[in-house]
């Protein structure tokens, strides 16, 4: 069992929903600031993870709000695709088809390894080096990317959206931010940072929700209706976090096309390196 207040609750909903979108790893620090600010939180506790899904549930349903009308015209278009037997018919219907593409490999690979990496979730030290790791693969993935930018996400091809599914899947590791990888992956192909950053967003979404599917009924076998109702709490905490922070990070990309990953970047390795002094002193 874990025991939250519901003062630490909120603090941890409000990081998840900001972290989870930017791309810093909200894993990462759901794991690191209870350490460093000496909560006594079981991380290890079999309720721990159904309560962070919890409000990743708040942080998708954050992402449907913001992007409602993309999904309406997606599945309009994909419906019309189907009434046609030509899911290329549209940029929607393919939008929705590359979406669905890019979703299979982390969900299979979740599946095969999630228990395994479970182990991983509450070691902080961990957390940090793979942060520090995060940063420099945004780093990299800035300083190598292509130029030619890709006009809109329905000109990519399939392959594309595999690759892009596959480097999501290194999300399950605890410190790598899927919006982090998958950008650095839509950047590599030739995405602009602001369509990267949209298709990341709308990926995002299905894995979250599937997410839930599986751990949330975790949660409920508790039976512990406080615990319950803070998480509620908390859900729609993140997801306020959440809607803030996507609709600020789409206006930054938006605006800046160049370098824009830099500042995620140095964020990342200097505030890993210094979690790993922290608890070496």
């Amino acid at each position: 069992m874990i025991h939250l207040s519901l003062f630490h609750a909120l603090i941890l909903a409000i990081i998840q929903g900001v972290t989870e979108l930017f791309p810093v790893s909200s894993l990462a620090h759901g794991v690191i600031v209870p350490a460093i600010l000496g909560w006594k939180i079981n991380r290890q506790a079999e309720g721990f993870l159904p309560f962070l899904v919890v409000l990743h549930l708040g942080t998708a349903l954050a992402l449907l709000i913001y992007f409602y009308k993309d999904w309406i015209n997606l599945f309009k278009g994909f419906f019309a695709g189907l009434k046609s037997k030509n899911l290329n018919i549209n940029e929607d219907s393919k939008t929705l088809y590359l979406l669905a593409l890019a979703t299979i490999p982390a969900g299979l690979i979740g599946l095969l390894f999630v228990h395994k990496l479970k182990k991983l979730f509450g070691i902080t030290s961990i957390a940090a080096v793979f942060l520090m790791a995060n940063g420099v693969i945004l780093y990299l993935g800035e300083k190598r990317r292509r130029k030619q930018g890709i006009a809109k996400i329905s000109d990519m091809t399939v392959t594309a959206a595999l690759i892009i599914g596959v480097f999501q899947s290194f999300a399950l590791i605890p410190g790598i931010s899927r919006s982090a990888i998958t950008m650095v992956a839509a950047l590599y192909l030739g995405f602009k940072h602001e369509y990267a950053a949209r298709f990341s967003f709308l990926l995002a979404t299905p894995i979250i929700l599937a997410a839930g599917l599986l751990e949330v009924p975790k949660m409920l076998k508790l039976h512990m209706f406080h615990f319950d109702a803070v998480s509620l709490i908390s859900g729609l905490a993140a997801g306020i976090a959440a809607y803030l922070s996507v609709y600020a990070l789409m206006k930054y990309f938006n605006k800046y096309e160049i370098n824009a990953l830099y500042p995620f970047a140095f964020y990342c390795i200097i505030f890993g390196a210094f979690v790993l002094t922290y608890r070496f002193i």
